[in-house]
């Protein structure tokens, strides 16, 4: 790898980095369908400057799959490098602090919609991928590339992708760059994912929205009644009250909460540097990496109905919606939670509210086995580049399509550059660029010394 890589060509890898972010691909949201479709041929531009002789826009029934496989290198293992163009919604857009997709550089961080969430580090292992190769732009190793534009918003098309062609998994190893480091300067490898079932569940009480000065006091109001109904599906302490939910979690190991209780971790710190608030809920004889790591969770996301515009309006709403989801553990597979939710709802309601529950989307948990030897790799690089070697963590959030990225038999190394304070999905999401300098060289050191370890190649 070149050494002078970053130092020479910062500038340049600042503006490009700043044009893909500019690029406002809100997977979510159908107006931004074409920004999508945008951010995806960016990548097509950056992959075919970059060598790779195979570069394929895969279509489906939402935003395009970008795939790519670097130029052919016998008998050296192949890696495949997973990662996601698109981005969380912005709202609430009065709260940043400059425009969300007007990367602005503060302190010596980079301040943008999908900075860390995941433009930024795709961008990362691209230039990693770049700064590897020799002088006839060959990289030590075989690299497939797989970019999805739906991993924000639930879609199908890179899930249906790989169940029609499942050979395209196949490789001796896995990179997904989309997690952050466990504290700064200590890089983490994460051996769990929690799941996701993402639902909108609908309480209609009356026929149309009614006068409440003629009807207060009598007709059933579909907000208030929602609001019960979700109180009762999880109380006070933080206990989700479904049927069968905690009875079925696979709890972690003794070892890995022996491990756990070592990890460098301040309550105090957590509590005003991250969660940014006044206290710290949920099940209190849980500790804070068991209840974010190893349980399930019950989120209220939004609730719409009744009138929410500026001035005043009389009604009693008639319907009700709230966006809410589970984030799922071991032992808690996304198709029965999502059919326990819709009992437990049904059940909660009460005989004059009719209860609709839609699933939207979601996925299994995941957990990964770090013995494969290409983790001792990525051990090496991060210590060869920034002191310290990885700590095995969990995560609580979700990646749903590392299950299919897994079933080739390839080990799945979820790793990244972020930190814990990058404000994922929230205002002001940043990446500190040090991190983003670092990473290039890590990850270049890491296809570097893949190629050098003695793994059956991927056929």
């Amino acid at each position: 790898m070149d050494p002078n890589f970053v130092s020479r060509e910062q500038t340049r890898l600042l503006r490009e980095l700043r044009e893909f972010l500019a690029i406002p691909s809100i997977s979510a949201l159908p107006a931004h369908a074409a920004d999508c479709r945008r951010a995806a041929e960016w990548l097509v531009t950056d992959l075919r400057r970059l060598g790779c002789p195979v570069v394929e826009v895969i279509e489906g029934s939402g935003h395009p799959v970008v795939w790519a496989e670097g130029p052919r290198i016998p008998d050296a293992p192949t890696l495949l490098i997973y990662g996601h163009y698109d981005v969380q919604p912005v709202d609430p857009v009065e709260e940043w602090k400059s425009p969300p997709f007007d990367a602005m550089v503060r302190d010596g961080k980079l301040y943008a919609r999908g900075a860390a969430d995941d433009k930024g580090q795709v961008f990362c292992l691209l230039r990693a991928y770049e700064a590897v190769r020799d002088a006839a732009g060959k990289p030590p190793l075989n690299v497939h590339f797989l970019f999805e534009g739906e991993e924000e918003c639930g879609g199908h098309v890179l899930d249906d992708l790989l169940a029609r062609e499942p050979e395209r998994t196949t490789a001796d190893a896995a990179l997904i760059c989309d997690m952050s480091y466990y504290a700064p300067g200590i890089p983490g490898v994460y051996t769990a994912l929690r799941g996701l079932c993402y639902a909108e569940l609908t309480v209609r009480t009356l026929q149309r929205d009614l006068h409440s000065g003629s009807y207060g006091g009598v007709a059933p109001n579909a907000i208030e009644t929602l609001c019960r109904l979700l109180c009762d599906l999880k109380d006070g302490e933080g206990r989700i009250h479904i049927p069968k939910l905690y009875k079925s979690v696979v709890p972690p190991t003794r070892a890995e909460l022996r491990a756990w209780d070592r990890l460098p971790f301040s309550k105090r710190d957590f509590l005003r540097d991250e969660v940014t608030g006044k206290a710290l809920t949920g099940l209190k004889k849980y500790s804070v990496f068991e209840r974010i790591w190893a349980l399930p969770t019950l989120e209220i996301h939004g609730i719409r109905g009744g009138f929410v515009g500026d001035g005043a309006k009389t009604v009693i709403p008639a319907s009700a919606t709230a966006k809410v989801s589970l984030r799922l553990v071991p032992g808690l597979p996304f198709v029965q939670v999502a059919k326990w939710l819709e009992k437990a709802a049904k059940a909660a309601a009460p005989n004059w509210a009719e209860v609709d529950l839609k699933i939207l989307h979601g996925g299994d948990a995941v957990e990964v086995d770090t013995s494969h030897p290409a983790f001792a790799v990525l051990d090496e690089a991060f210590k060869e580049i920034v002191g310290k070697p990885t700590v095995r963590v969990r995560a609580g959030g979700s990646i749903p399509i590392v299950p299919r990225i897994g079933s080739g038999g390839a080990p799945v190394l979820l790793t990244g550059i972020g930190l814990p304070d990058d404000g994922l999905h929230s205002p002001n999401e940043k990446l500190d660029l040090q991190q983003l300098w670092d990473g290039i060289a890590v990850f270049g050191r890491f296809m570097e010394r893949l190629a050098a370890v003695p793994l059956a190649p991927a056929p």
